[in-house]
């Protein structure tokens, strides 16, 4: 039987701070899955692979490090990457240092649909919650999120690339 005791329980601005949050991680991930169904036959989990592909050196990445930028298993992957493949937007392969591997490469029509998804995805993300926030709010955004990921899991999730580096513009 759960534990109901006043302490056991979120009250007060720590429940509103919950509730508020909780509320997002439910909102959010459908609200981005239909603007890229739509826009581009494509779902958020679908465009994350193919985005992190785009911004790996040469296209590539192992499926198992594809898998944890994710947060995904590898059979919900393999998934995700057989649909990709059927369009012909990636293709897997051994990994030639070390067979036990696969490999997810990005083709060039892949390419070609991260660019086209793109825009749609930065509009989307722009009004859905980065043009709802000031300069120093999204810099705060950042710093909880960062602190709620290291709370999650001790590992870095998936880093942009530097300005400097390789990869497409979102």
């Amino acid at each position: 039987m759960p534990d109901l005791r006043p302490s056991a329980r979120l009250a007060d601005e720590d429940l509103t701070t919950w509730s508020a949050l909780a509320t997002v991680l439910e909102w959010l991930p459908p609200a981005l899955d239909a603007q890229l169904q739509q826009d581009a036959g494509l779902t958020h989990f679908e465009y994350g692979v193919l985005y992190a592909l785009a911004a790996a050196p040469d296209r590539t990445l192992r499926m198992s490090v594809l898998a944890g930028y994710a947060n995904s298993s590898l059979s919900r992957l393999s998934r995700a990457a057989t649909r990709l493949e059927q369009k012909g937007w990636l293709r897997r392969t051994p990994d030639p240092t070390d067979g036990r591997y696969t490999l997810a490469v990005l083709t060039d029509l892949g390419v070609g649909a991260v660019d086209r998804a793109t825009p749609g995805h930065v509009r989307t993300v722009r009004r859905l919650v980065l043009d709802a926030l000031t300069g120093p709010q999204r810099r705060q955004l950042q710093e909880i999120s960062r602190r709620i990921l290291r709370a999650v899991r001790d590992e870095e999730g998936w880093q942009p690339p530097t300005a400097a580096g390789p990869g497409p513009a979102a």
